[in-house]
């Protein structure tokens, strides 16, 4: 399993790399769960990386509009993303879903992964999101790369408090049965880690866990990405 760690601009992105971090993941929070960097930052962030180390780059809680994602998709492609996440936000239903993620993944043509996304905690959002179960499907049938289960809402109920570790040993074992890979992210803590490589995910995803002292809002710290590496 690899670590993944959200950053929000270089200055973190440094401080990721210098933890030995396997993917850096740059988003927005201020707009979303899966709120998207504008391209500049994405660039910047890019440059800070060393050659080699995968880029991950959120283009937002979309809405079910397929040319939406396709625009957004081209953009973090070119601007130097290796996985775009695609939030399906406002796609309900397997097909709103297929539509949207097979738009991003025909924009960026190959010059990224497209990772399908929806939120473990969907019951509690208004716009009714893809259900964590539906999530394989939709992904397989668009052909894209892999899926990431996430939260909308950052209020200390993480991954684990919406999911029970057999429900997402299934969710990874059906992923990898159709040949995609798995990221399992949401408010993880250090002490979370173990539960979710024991259920076969390829990633798991941080960003409070990485923060001094466990606080988003305070710096990344190096040391702490290293003990959650360890």
């Amino acid at each position: 399993m690899r670590l993944l760690v959200s950053v929000v601009d270089a200055t973190e992105a440094a401080l990721a790399v210098a933890g030995g971090v396997d993917v850096v993941d740059v988003k927005n929070p201020a707009e979303g769960s899966l709120g998207a960097p504008v391209p500049a930052v994405v660039e910047q962030v890019r440059d800070a990386l060393p050659a080699g180390l995968p880029l991950s780059v959120a283009i937002g809680d979309l809405p079910a509009l397929p040319g939406t994602a396709a625009l957004a998709a081209f953009g973090a492609a070119r601007a130097g993303a290796d996985y775009v996440k695609v939030g399906l936000w406002g796609a309900s239903t397997v097909d709103e879903a297929v539509a949207v993620l097979r738009a991003a993944r025909a924009a960026v043509d190959g010059a990224a992964a497209v990772v399908a996304v929806t939120y473990a905690d969907a019951e509690r959002v208004p716009s009714r999101p893809l259900p964590p179960r539906e999530l394989v499907t939709a992904a397989r049938a668009a052909g894209v790369h892999g899926c990431l289960l996430d939260t909308s809402v950052k209020d200390g109920r993480g991954l684990l408090h919406w999911l029970e570790p057999g429900a997402l040993s299934v969710i990874v074992a059906d992923a990898h049965d159709a040949g995609l890979e798995v990221a399992l992210a949401a408010e993880l803590r250090a002490e979370d880690l173990p539960t979710v490589r024991a259920t076969g995910a390829d990633i798991a995803g941080v960003c409070s866990a990485a923060c001094r002292d466990g606080r988003r809002t305070a710096p990344l710290d190096p040391a702490r990405i290293a003990g959650l590496m360890r």
